[in-house]
């Protein structure tokens, strides 16, 4: 979008749109001709926006839409929600024109340039128009998808899925080991955890468009694909193993009433078994019937509990039947709730924490309509009312029921109509059936009672008004959760399975029909299913579940807690009734009741968790879905950016931060992996690229991206920033004063060695030299890279040339006319692959690294080596000082020299004195010498009648005879120096040495020559390296 077709022509507002998306720019133009120019007030010309995906006669019917411009141009347009609906990551904008377009649409209104009409007789265009959000376009078949209101799709849901078998066959014992009140403490404990959970599954449903894939949905958008990919799976695999156990309940609730008619088909564990299979079997036919019947199945469950609760309430305020009483039923009674207030503990495991551990599970139901939030109309609306609102009505159900079933049953009752009471005689009587008129003592005596609270499991059937309708509603729970964790599961997966965290699971993510049913995420979860069934092993089994739904919990909290601590602008839920420290307590309390329930589960849970993070950490999946970590780490990189600014440096925290003048780090690798080499984990790191005007215009905008991605894929810890300058001092100068932040801000400044310097032109040599000057002016510290053998490659990439080296002076200014600069693609494509290595990606061995300590700078000459050796790959490599002095005092010198490096804590043994450094360079390196500088003399004294001012001002960059004489000596001794190292270090894994500061009156030529002569004749990199002159070493405390 905004790209013009040519300089002269503007784009025309031309706009085609569908009823499922926004408008989007056609290929046409702008047409800016038709604007007023007498200056009065016009009223902006509106936009005509239609569906252009029909034929000429189904055009007439089709929706037609007013897009109005801005007072500013017809091309700038007024806000509308259209401009916003694309702002997913991979999706172009739609709809807003770009600056160019609307900078040179002003420039050629201006100049009265007419832009002739290109568009056709129907003045639209045809380009398909797609929408990602959850109101889906009706399929060919004319059929639109089933979306859900908050009541069918959330709230109906999660009551089932709470209303579970512990309703109906679990809370009548809890309540008489518990109690009443402490049973309605459990009750409402359990509701805290998942009211908070609920309260934060709202502002992150409500924090911007939810799509399916429900809590893993929630989470890795809100955690990133670190968190949200392990809890995916641990989600998926949990409603899976949830689906097996309802599926379990329901079959032993039917095998237990096959027996009561004597119905066996082969025995008890394999008759659940099967009657467990055909049950699943069956929920997997009416899930892949589609939502639609899945839905309508849950509302003839959802009738069913309402039918079966009435049942049971009705049954309460009937009076009991003889053989009621005989089983410890009585209605409601004031001296039963008084007693069963209290707890009454039975058993050596029977404690607090053991009943709210049996209970909790009851209440994991609530993301059940979250879970297909791509399946409802509006999820921002429907999760939060749909959720709180069951919570709301399972509560009140939930005590309802324990208040009046424990004021209506005793605890302890033997069933034998012949243990009631006749007289008065209560004298050996236990038991409070024995002031309602029955004697209960000798089963309470002997612990033998089949009925009451405490030892029937079916006292709600018993004390309803018809039994078999709570039997019923037994059926329904387990179903309906059964049948919800079997469709929350796949939903869940194939969300997962589309974003490409984890290998081999893509299969799954296909979706079929107008819902995008994941039909092969059914048949997954339907084998794990009915494999955990037949196993068998399901008391185990549901700990960890438990586990896996607390650990969402606990995620779903953190998730709200990190979004609102962090501060970030996006963070914006339209749900205000939460709070980020009541999410911490639901985050922690959610924890600590994973190791309360059951800690081994709870260890098991966790360390599934950390595998699977591990993973996702280790590959890094290329998605970016706006994180509240990455709102965090912003959060955290500012504050101690800040904070390091007032600390005050000190020399024992230096490190050398580095600016490196790499041009595309692509074409300098050598340069990129040796600043790299000790930078890495330990300082700043920053490339530099300088490019010219005309080359920023022909640069593909994408080509940041991909050397970014570049540096990432080698694994350069580095920050990339092209700069756009005339020349390379300039853009060099600018850089010095322009990078870093703070305290984070360059200290030393690589570049590396101009090569060709006696085949470019003297303006060439002034700038590189220049920049050098401006360096040290800078009071920055200095490295040079000289390569003398180019890259250090594989043989398939010998055609490589070292553009950073070994080049012409555009490579060294940026203006590289290479095809890498041409096409982002290609340079994604050798960024991708063709990663070249370098020699210092190589192991080095037990090769050394000289340094000729020529200088004192400060110390930065002993510094980078040092940092070198602590790296894999020159650990072995010994370190030798080579050092100036004279015969005489040659042991001395090198005592003073092992002191020094000793005090400064650095492992270098090996000192050489140089004794013959102030000998004079043989003829031939001599006249070597002379001979490269020839071409750069002005030879005046040779010409006569010529005076040197005329000679000057004709070749100012020349070097005077005079000029030649005066370095004389400098000139011999950097000729002798490179004698001795080529010497001592020929077969070195890197040199080091010194760098001349250049004097002010030293000609460019000149010192380029002197850099020459250093570094030449070595087949080993040679660094020319030279400190500000401060302390970057100390052999200090303090």
């Amino acid at each position: 979008m905004g790209q013009l077709a040519s300089k002269h022509h503007v784009p025309r507002v031309l706009y085609s749109a569908t009823e499922e998306g926004p408008p989007k720019y056609s290929s046409q133009h702008f047409d800016t001709s038709s604007q007023q120019h007498d200056g009065n007030l016009q009223v902006p010309p509106t936009i005509v926006v239609s569906d252009v995906d029909s034929s000429p006669s189904e055009h007439q019917g089709s929706r037609m839409e007013l897009r109005r411009s801005s007072f500013y141009s017809t091309l700038d347009l007024v806000p509308q929600l259209e401009h916003y609906a694309s702002t997913l990551p991979h999706q172009n904008p739609r709809s807003r024109p770009s600056l160019e377009a609307l900078r040179r649409a002003y420039e050629e209104a201006e100049a009265g340039i007419e832009v002739p009409n290109t568009t056709s007789d129907s003045g639209v265009c045809s380009l398909p128009i797609t929408d990602s959000g959850n109101k889906e376009s009706p399929s060919k078949n004319g059929k639109a998808p089933v979306r859900f209101g908050w009541v069918t799709g959330v709230m109906i849901r999660c009551m089932l899925n709470i209303w579970g078998v512990i309703l109906f066959l679990r809370l009548s014992w809890i309540i008489s080991q518990a109690g009443i009140l402490l049973t309605c403490l459990i009750i409402l404990m359990s509701v805290t955890v998942t009211s908070v959970t609920a309260l934060s599954i709202s502002a992150i449903a409500t924090n911007g468009r939810v799509t399916s894939g429900g809590a893993y949905f929630m989470i890795s958008r809100s955690l990133g694909p670190e968190i949200g990919g392990p809890i995916g799976m641990v989600f998926s695999f949990a409603n899976a193993l949830a689906c097996a156990l309802n599926t379990v309940g329901f079959a032993e609730v039917v095998c237990d009433l096959m027996l009561e008619f004597g119905v066996v088909m082969v025995d008890g564990l394999n008759d659940v078994r099967i009657m467990g299979v055909i049950t699943v079997t069956i929920l997997l036919l009416i899930s892949l019937a589609g939502m639609e019947w899945e839905s309508k199945t849950q509302i003839l469950f959802f009738i069913v509990l309402m039918v079966s609760f009435s049942n049971y309430l009705a049954g309460t305020f009937l009076s009991p039947s003889p053989e009621k009483q005989a089983q410890g039923i009585f209605g409601y009674h004031r001296d039963i709730f008084i007693s069963n207030l209290k707890p009454d503990w039975r058993g050596p495991k029977s404690n607090f924490f053991q009943m709210f551990a049996i209970f909790f599970p009851s209440a994991i139901g609530i993301l059940s309509g979250a879970n297909i939030s791509g399946d409802l109309k509006d999820p921002a609306t429907a999760i939060p009312k749909g959720t709180l609102m069951a919570i709301f009505w399972t509560t009140v159900s939930y005590l309802v029921i324990s208040v009046t079933v424990g004021s209506c049953v005793l605890r302890d009752a033997s069933g034998n109509i012949s243990d009631v009471l006749t007289g008065n005689v209560t004298d050996s009587c236990v038991g409070l059936g024995c002031n309602l008129g029955w004697n209960f003592t000798e089963c309470i005596q002997s612990e033998s009672c089949k009925y009451g609270l405490t030892n029937n499991s079916k006292v709600l059937g018993q004390i309803s008004g018809f039994h078999y309708l709570i039997t019923a509603g037994v059926f329904a729970a387990s179903l309906s959760s059964a049948l919800g964790f079997l469709v929350s599961g796949p939903k869940v997966f194939q969300c997962l399975c589309r974003d490409k965290i984890y290998p081999y699971i893509g299969f799954f993510a296909k979706g079929y029909g107008k819902n995008d049913e994941p039909l092969r995420a059914y048949i997954l979860c339907y084998v794990i299913a009915v494999a955990f069934i037949l196993i068998g092993e399901l008391n185990t089994i549901a700990a960890l579940i438990s586990n896996f739904f607390l650990c969402s919990y606990s995620l779903i909290n953190f998730s709200c807690f990190h979004a609102s601590i962090t501060n970030s602008p996006g963070w914006r839920p339209s749900f205000h009734y939460y709070s980020k420290w009541t999410a911490l307590f639901g985050a922690v309390i959610s924890v600590v009741l994973m190791f309360l329930l059951t800690w081994w589960a709870a260890l098991v849970t966790f360390s599934i968790i950390v595998f699977l993070f591990g993973y996702v950490n280790y590959n890094k999946p290329k998605v970016n879905w706006g994180s509240s970590v990455q709102a965090g780490t912003y959060n955290m990189a500012l504050s101690y950016t800040v904070s390091l600014s007032g600390v005050e440096d000190h020399v024992k925290n230096f490190r050398p931060q580095c600016l490196v003048l790499t041009g595309p780090p692509n074409q300098r690798p050598a340069l990129v992996d040796f600043v790299g080499a000790f930078t890495k984990h330990i300082s700043l790191m920053i490339c530099g690229d300088i490019i010219t005007e005309q080359e920023r215009q022909a640069r593909p905008q994408d080509t940041t991206d991909w050397l970014v991605k570049w540096m990432n894929k080698r694994k350069v810890r580095s920050f990339y920033t092209p700069f756009v300058a005339d020349s390379l001092r300039v853009g060099a100068r600018h850089l010095m004063q322009a990078s870093g932040l703070g305290k984070l801000k360059p200290n030393t400044l690589v570049l590396g060695f101009k090569s060709n310097w006696r085949e470019s032109s003297p303006e060439s040599i002034e700038d590189y030299t220049s920049t050098i000057y401006d360096i040290f002016d800078s009071n920055y510290c200095l490295c040079i890279l000289r390569m003398m053998d180019g890259l250090d490659v594989f043989d398939e990439f010998d055609f490589e040339v070292n553009q950073g080296f070994e080049s012409d002076e555009s490579a060294e200014n940026g203006d590289l006319p290479s095809p890498e600069r041409v096409s982002a693609d290609a340079m994604s494509d050798k960024g991708d692959t063709n990663q070249i290595k370098t020699v210092f990606q190589n192991n080095q061995g037990k090769k050394t690294i000289d340094v000729y300590w020529i200088a004192d700078d400060g110390g930065l000459t002993l510094l980078v080596p040092y940092l070198l050796t602590r790296r894999k790959h020159w650990r072995s490599c010994k370190v030798r000082v080579f050092i100036v002095g004279d015969e005489q005092n040659v042991v001395e010198g090198r005592n003073e020299m092992m002191a020094l490096l000793k005090r400064f804590r650095l492992d270098f043994n090996d000192v050489i004195v140089m004794t013959d450094s102030e000998k004079r360079p043989h003829c031939k390196n001599l006249s070597r010498f002379v001979d490269g500088v020839s071409p750069f003399m002005l030879h005046d004294k040779q010409q006569d009648g010529v005076s040197v001012k005329d000679l000057r001002q004709s070749a100012p960059w020349k070097i005077s005879d005079k000029q030649f004489e005066v370095f004389k000596l400098k000139s011999e001794r950097k000729v002798r120096l490179n004698e001795i190292i080529r010497r001592n270090s020929q077969h070195s894994a890197l040199v080091l040495v010194s760098l001349p500061v250049p004097q002010s009156d030293c000609p460019s030529a000149l010192y380029m020559a002197w850099l020459d002569a250093l570094t030449c004749g070595l087949h080993c990199p040679v660094v020319l390296i030279r400190g500000n002159q401060q302390n970057v070493l100390t052999f200090y405390c303090q």
